[in-house]
Protein backbone atom coordinates (compact mmCIF):
# COMPACT_ATOMS: atom_id res chain seq x y z
CA UNK A 1 0.00 0.00 0.00
CA UNK A 2 2.71 2.63 0.84
CA UNK A 3 4.77 1.56 -2.19
CA UNK A 4 1.07 2.04 -4.18
CA UNK A 5 0.98 5.22 -2.58
CA UNK A 6 4.83 6.23 -2.83
CA UNK A 7 4.99 5.43 -6.68
CA UNK A 8 1.97 7.88 -6.97
CA UNK A 9 3.61 11.01 -5.57
CA UNK A 10 6.71 9.94 -7.84
CA UNK A 11 4.42 10.04 -11.12
CA UNK A 12 2.74 13.33 -10.11
CA UNK A 13 6.05 15.16 -9.12
CA UNK A 14 7.25 13.59 -12.61
CA UNK A 15 4.30 14.50 -14.30
CA UNK A 16 4.08 18.15 -13.00
CA UNK A 17 7.78 18.50 -13.80
CA UNK A 18 7.26 17.92 -17.12
CA UNK A 19 4.04 19.95 -17.75
CA UNK A 20 6.45 22.89 -16.10
CA UNK A 21 8.74 22.22 -18.81
CA UNK A 22 6.82 22.03 -21.57
CA UNK A 23 4.38 24.90 -20.86
CA UNK A 24 5.34 28.13 -22.06
CA UNK A 25 6.34 30.73 -19.38
CA UNK A 26 4.87 33.96 -19.32
CA UNK A 27 7.08 36.32 -20.95
CA UNK A 28 6.23 39.00 -18.20
CA UNK A 29 7.30 36.82 -15.61
CA UNK A 30 10.70 37.88 -13.67
CA UNK A 31 13.42 35.26 -13.59
CA UNK A 32 13.74 34.27 -9.83
CA UNK A 33 17.85 33.58 -9.54
CA UNK A 34 18.56 36.11 -12.51
CA UNK A 35 22.13 36.92 -12.28
CA UNK A 36 23.86 40.15 -12.18
CA UNK A 37 26.02 41.06 -15.21
CA UNK A 38 29.33 40.31 -12.70
CA UNK A 39 28.27 36.80 -11.87
CA UNK A 40 27.60 36.18 -15.70
CA UNK A 41 30.95 37.33 -16.26
CA UNK A 42 32.90 35.42 -13.11
CA UNK A 43 31.37 32.47 -14.24
CA UNK A 44 32.03 32.41 -17.89
CA UNK A 45 35.85 32.96 -17.14
CA UNK A 46 36.17 31.10 -14.53
CA UNK A 47 37.40 27.33 -15.50
CA UNK A 48 36.48 23.58 -13.76
CA UNK A 49 38.90 22.69 -11.24
CA UNK A 50 39.14 22.18 -7.32
CA UNK A 51 41.14 25.77 -6.65
CA UNK A 52 39.48 28.91 -4.77
CA UNK A 53 37.67 30.74 -7.97
CA UNK A 54 37.23 27.51 -10.09
CA UNK A 55 33.53 26.15 -10.76
CA UNK A 56 33.58 22.76 -8.83
CA UNK A 57 33.57 19.86 -10.90
CA UNK A 58 29.92 18.12 -11.20
CA UNK A 59 29.12 14.62 -10.45
CA UNK A 60 26.04 12.32 -9.41
CA UNK A 61 26.03 10.09 -6.75
CA UNK A 62 23.32 7.76 -4.61
CA UNK A 63 21.67 9.04 -1.80
CA UNK A 64 21.79 7.18 1.71
CA UNK A 65 17.86 6.96 1.64
CA UNK A 66 17.81 5.99 -2.05
CA UNK A 67 17.79 8.32 -5.39
CA UNK A 68 20.52 9.95 -6.66
CA UNK A 69 21.34 13.76 -6.71
CA UNK A 70 24.02 15.88 -9.11
CA UNK A 71 25.99 18.62 -7.49
CA UNK A 72 24.50 21.13 -10.43
CA UNK A 73 21.01 20.36 -8.84
CA UNK A 74 22.11 22.92 -6.28
CA UNK A 75 22.72 25.42 -9.11
CA UNK A 76 21.40 28.78 -7.28
CA UNK A 77 22.04 27.71 -3.57
CA UNK A 78 25.13 28.10 -1.78
CA UNK A 79 26.35 24.12 -1.27
CA UNK A 80 28.85 22.61 1.64
CA UNK A 81 29.93 20.20 0.02
CA UNK A 82 31.98 18.01 2.65
CA UNK A 83 33.80 14.61 2.35
CA UNK A 84 33.33 12.20 5.59
CA UNK A 85 33.71 8.63 6.83
CA UNK A 86 32.56 6.89 10.35
CA UNK A 87 35.58 6.00 11.17
CA UNK A 88 37.27 8.92 11.02
CA UNK A 89 37.22 11.23 14.46
CA UNK A 90 37.31 14.97 13.16
CA UNK A 91 34.47 14.13 11.09
CA UNK A 92 32.90 13.07 13.41
CA UNK A 93 33.23 16.79 16.08
CA UNK A 94 32.01 18.26 12.58
CA UNK A 95 28.88 16.64 12.37
CA UNK A 96 27.03 18.61 15.07
CA UNK A 97 28.24 21.78 13.92
CA UNK A 98 26.84 21.00 10.42
CA UNK A 99 23.97 20.09 11.90
CA UNK A 100 23.80 23.12 13.28
CA UNK A 101 24.65 25.18 10.29
CA UNK A 102 21.76 23.36 7.92
CA UNK A 103 19.10 24.12 10.85
CA UNK A 104 20.41 27.80 10.82
CA UNK A 105 21.37 28.63 8.01
CA UNK A 106 20.56 29.24 3.91
CA UNK A 107 22.63 26.06 2.93
CA UNK A 108 22.41 22.94 1.13
CA UNK A 109 24.72 20.55 2.77
CA UNK A 110 25.95 17.17 0.64
CA UNK A 111 27.74 15.15 3.36
CA UNK A 112 29.74 12.56 0.93
CA UNK A 113 30.24 9.46 3.02
CA UNK A 114 33.47 7.76 1.39
CA UNK A 115 31.61 4.32 1.65
CA UNK A 116 34.21 2.06 -0.16
CA UNK A 117 36.40 3.03 3.26
CA UNK A 118 33.67 1.71 5.31
CA UNK A 119 33.85 -2.05 7.39
CA UNK A 120 29.90 -2.56 7.27
CA UNK A 121 27.19 -0.66 5.08
CA UNK A 122 25.41 0.01 8.82
CA UNK A 123 27.87 2.27 9.55
CA UNK A 124 26.50 5.51 7.52
CA UNK A 125 23.18 4.74 8.71
CA UNK A 126 23.80 3.89 11.95
CA UNK A 127 25.83 7.26 12.40
CA UNK A 128 23.39 9.32 10.57
CA UNK A 129 21.08 8.04 13.09
CA UNK A 130 23.11 8.88 16.17
CA UNK A 131 23.99 12.03 15.24
CA UNK A 132 20.12 12.47 14.15
CA UNK A 133 21.34 13.97 10.85
CA UNK A 134 18.79 15.52 8.45
CA UNK A 135 20.81 16.86 5.55
CA UNK A 136 21.32 14.99 2.83
CA UNK A 137 24.14 12.35 2.83
CA UNK A 138 25.45 10.82 -0.22
CA UNK A 139 27.43 7.50 -0.97
CA UNK A 140 30.85 7.60 -2.77
CA UNK A 141 30.60 3.63 -3.24
CA UNK A 142 33.54 3.55 -5.46
CA UNK A 143 35.48 6.67 -4.01
CA UNK A 144 35.30 8.24 -7.75
CA UNK A 145 33.95 11.45 -6.81
CA UNK A 146 36.81 11.15 -3.61
CA UNK A 147 39.10 10.86 -6.40
CA UNK A 148 37.80 13.38 -8.83
CA UNK A 149 37.96 16.14 -5.64
CA UNK A 150 41.80 14.87 -5.06
CA UNK A 151 40.43 14.35 -1.30
CA UNK A 152 43.19 13.28 0.62
CA UNK A 153 42.68 14.10 4.55
CA UNK A 154 39.36 14.01 5.48
CA UNK A 155 37.20 15.97 6.29
CA UNK A 156 37.39 18.26 3.57
CA UNK A 157 35.03 20.57 2.64
CA UNK A 158 34.29 22.66 -0.16
CA UNK A 159 31.86 26.36 -0.06
CA UNK A 160 30.02 26.23 -3.61
CA UNK A 161 28.78 29.80 -3.98
CA UNK A 162 25.05 30.00 -6.19
CA UNK A 163 27.12 29.96 -9.20
CA UNK A 164 28.96 27.11 -9.00
CA UNK A 165 32.21 28.09 -8.08
CA UNK A 166 34.47 27.35 -5.41
CA UNK A 167 34.63 30.02 -3.09
CA UNK A 168 36.95 28.04 0.59
CA UNK A 169 38.21 24.62 0.37
CA UNK A 170 38.89 23.25 4.39
CA UNK A 171 41.33 20.68 4.98
CA UNK A 172 40.26 19.04 8.22
CA UNK A 173 37.26 19.84 10.75
CA UNK A 174 35.43 23.24 10.69
CA UNK A 175 33.56 24.06 13.41
CA UNK A 176 30.16 26.30 13.79
CA UNK A 177 31.90 29.71 13.92
CA UNK A 178 33.97 29.12 10.85
CA UNK A 179 31.90 27.30 8.66
CA UNK A 180 29.66 30.81 9.23
CA UNK A 181 32.24 32.90 8.40
CA UNK A 182 33.44 31.10 5.23
CA UNK A 183 29.01 31.11 4.22
CA UNK A 184 28.98 35.02 4.75
CA UNK A 185 31.56 35.84 2.65
CA UNK A 186 29.49 33.84 -0.01
CA UNK A 187 26.89 35.34 -2.55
Amino acid sequence: MKKGIFIAILIGMFGFAIYSFVLPSDETAEPENEQTEEEVEATAEASIGLEQGNIAPDFELPLLDGGTVKLSDYRGQRVMLNFWATWCGPCRSEMPDMQKLYENKDIVILAVNLADTESSEKNAPNFVEEYELTFPILLDEKTEVADLYQIQPIPTSFMIDSNGIIQNKALGALNYELMVQELEKMD
